[in-house]
Order: structure tokens, then sequence, then C-alpha cells
């Protein structure tokens, strides 16, 4: 296709005009956001991203109570977003909102894209909550814990063997791009394998989060009761739900069981270049969330430095010992779902309360990061001290469009890599 240009509100594609919406003036009074006049964009102070509707449900039923308003009282269509979710949901001020993104990666990058290019908003100076449940790490959490997290990593974005075929001097069929045994760094990245949050900012949300009174369920408890056994590596799950400073893993594929869990856990390790343990929650969606994001950072669309990332655990991702991981996962009955979604609220709440009162004093401003943040290839500027390096030489992507950048080759050995690309902009 013929490339594009933008011409005084008009969009010139193959030689012919057609006419674009005038961009939107942001609401400059909370009145304006409840008028019938579609004349300004909304400006959120905080928007909850949920992945499905028991996540949502919770907060529609449960914020009218907190004295902020009902996500209910404006409901706005967004093209691009999922079929069975379609609307973004506003309380009237407009400084709560909240969408659901839909299940998986493809469905979460898909909306949360759409939701960020959309006319309608200003999210430049907005705050996005994360807020899903998840499975859990019992050397790290237990059934309802919260836990906020400065990694995501995408950990089945590698090569993989059916566990039937892989050598017998492996632990696992998960082996890094260009590598050839599992536990290496891989040679070849495509980018969105982790997305480092804003630490500083993580820290104020478990501070807040830390208020909350977290549920517990009988069921859960008995369940949690099974991990004894193993001792003192399972003291974590044992115990009763926390919030919890540790980072998440995403992957498209539902897992569960103890190889799996360890095999993820150190690419977790290992991707971050952490020495500790730090992978408690595994996830569907958190990658592409940050993803898209991010890009929408690049794009003078958000702030990336503003995105908070908790999970709850409503199951754990390998079973008790002397349980199957077949038996644990689609037979057992854990108890930990309910609790997980009523404590997405409970914990979620408090962030939302610390964010709101404190707005003018600290949030309006932002909160400045202490450490780098984005993805593996340095997009947002700044050097990762993960990966293979920034592929911007520390300055970041172009944000005012006046080159565009292929990747680098990040390998001599990479197969799929391609070399710079840097030019003018196509006119």
């Amino acid at each position: 296709m013929r490339p594009s240009t933008l011409i005084a509100g008009s969009l010139l594609v193959t030689g012919q005009a057609l006419a674009v919406a005038s961009p939107r003036r942001r609401c400059t009074s909370p009145a304006q956001t409840t008028t019938t006049k579609d004349d300004c964009k909304m400006a959120p102070k905080i928007f909850i991203i949920s992945m499905f509707y028991p996540e949502a449900d919770i907060w529609y039923d449960h914020l009218p109570s907190s004295g902020y308003g009902d996500l209910m009282a404006k409901n706005i269509s967004v093209p691009g977003l999922s079929p069975i979710y379609p609307e973004v949901h506003c309380v009237t001020s407009g400084e709560i909102c909240q969408v659901t993104a839909g299940e998986s990666e493809i469905n979460a990058a898909a909306s949360i894209s759409s939701l960020l290019l959309s006319t309608k908003f200003d999210f430049t100076s907005t705050y996005f909550l994360l807020g899903g449940i998840a499975g859990v790490s019992p050397k790290l959490g237990t059934l309802g814990t919260v836990a906020l997290s400065k990694f995501a990593v995408q950990v089945a974005l590698q090569y993989e063997f059916d566990a039937r075929e892989i050598p017998e001097n492996l632990t696992t069929g998960y082996i890094g791009y260009d590598d050839l045994y599992p536990g290496e760094y891989p040679k070849e990245a495509y980018g969105t394998e982790v997305m480092e949050l804003n630490e500083a900012l993580r820290d104020i949300a478990f501070g807040f989060a830390s208020k909350a009174a977290l549920n517990d369920s009988t069921d859960a408890a008995d369940y949690r009761a099974k991990y004894a056994p193993a001792g003192e590596v399972y003291n974590a799950a044992i115990a009763g739900p926390t919030v919890v400073k540790c980072d998440t893993a995403t992957s498209d594929v539902y897992y569960s069981g103890n190889l799996l869990s360890e095999a993820f856990e150190n690419t977790t390790k290992v991707w971050t270049n952490q020495t500790d343990l730090t992978y408690c929650m595994s996830a569907q969606e958190d990658n592409a969330v940050l993803q898209s994001l991010m890009r929408a950072d690049l794009a003078g669309l958000a702030d990336y430095s503003r995105v908070i990332l908790m999970r709850t655990a409503s199951d754990f991702d390998r079973p008790p010992p002397g349980t199957s991981a077949y038996y644990h996962l689609l037979l057992a009955s854990q108890g930990g779902f309910t609790p997980a979604v009523e404590n997405i609220y409970n914990a979620g709440i408090e962030i939302v309360r610390g964010i709101l009162t404190s707005w003018n004093a600290t949030f309006a401003a932002g909160v400045k990061p202490t450490n780098y943040i984005g993805d593996i290839f340095g997009s947002l500027g700044g050097e990762p001290n993960f990966g293979l390096g920034s592929v911007f030489k520390g300055e970041g992507a172009k944000r005012d469009g006046s080159t565009y950048t292929g990747y680098i080759k990040r390998s001599e050995f990479g197969k799929r890599a391609i070399k710079t690309r840097r030019g003018k902009t196509m006119a």
C-alpha cells in the first residue's frame, strides 16, 4: 500500500483525501465528562484493567460502597475492544475507569492497543492498575496472596520439545532461542520477553495494598495444609494470604506441575539477571498489556512509569506432595478462586484510595523511576541490566517520527535477526 500522509485534518491515501476526526480537547472539569456531547477527552486518574468478568464484577459490585462512585455510571464503546467486553466503564467524575481486556495474550494486546489509540481518552497522566487472578508458587505465596511485581516475563517464548523426547541430560524441554541447553540466556530476543516496571511506584503500591484485610476460605486453608509435609521450602504456602513483592510469568499455556513450574521459575531468574528466586505468579496477559502500554508511551499517548501490576493467587502452580499434577489442576478443589477475586478489590481499592488521596501532593507529577523501565530492547531509553543490551545504544527508540528503526542483529548466530535500518520517515 502506498504510504499515507496526514494533512490538516485529512488522511491522504493513494491520492484521495478522507476526513478524519479533529483532535478532541481534554475535559477540563468533571461535569464535562457527563455531557452528551462527545467533544472532549476523558482523562482518568486511575484505569483498572481486568482480564475476564469475575475480575471486573468485583469492582462493579463493591466500588460504589467506597464512596468513589459507580463504574456503571458511564459506559463508553471503544472500537477494537473485545466483542464480549466492548465498553469502558467509568465513574461519573471520570477519575476512575475500567476495561476488561479478555483472556490470553492476543486478546489483551488487541484490546489494550485499541483502548490506547482511542481518541476518547487522554491517558498521559493516568495510572494503570492491572488486577487479575493467577497461579502461585508455593515457595513464595499461597491461595489469596496479593503480589506486586517489578518484572513480567514471557516464559514460554522459547524452543519447546515434548518432555518425552528430550535428551536424558536435559531437565526441561524449554530452551532459549539460539541456545543448545536449558538455563542459558537466549542469544536472540523478540523484545517482549521481559518487561520491567517502575520499582518506586511498585513499592508505594505495596505499602497501600498492605493495609488491606485479605479474604481467605476454609477450603483454601485445608488445601494449603497439604503442602506442610514438604517442609520449609513451602512455608509460604501453608501460611495465610499476605501482600508480597515478587514477579509474574506470562504464558498462553495454562501450565501446572513441578517440572514446568520449576523450569519457568528458573527462566524468570535467568532472563531478569537475578540471583534470588522472584517468580511467584503465573498469568496469561501481562507482557501483552505491558508492551501495549510501553508502545503507547513511545507514541506520547500514555506514561509507562505509571503502571502497576497486581496479581492475586487463585490456585497453586504445582501440586502438594503425593498429588498428581493432573488431579491437582483439573479435579482438586483448591478453594482459592473466591478469595483471590475478592482480594483484587480488597488490595486494589487501597491502591486507588492512596493515589487519589495524595494526587496533588505526589501522583499528579508522577513517581520518578529509580530503576530501568521498559522492555529488553531499551525502547524507552536507558540500559537494561538484563538481556542483550539496548539496541538503541541507551537513547531509546525515536519518538518524534523523524526516523524509523528496525531491529539490529543481536547475535551473529541469530537466525531471525535483521540488521538496523535507518532513514527518513516515508512521505
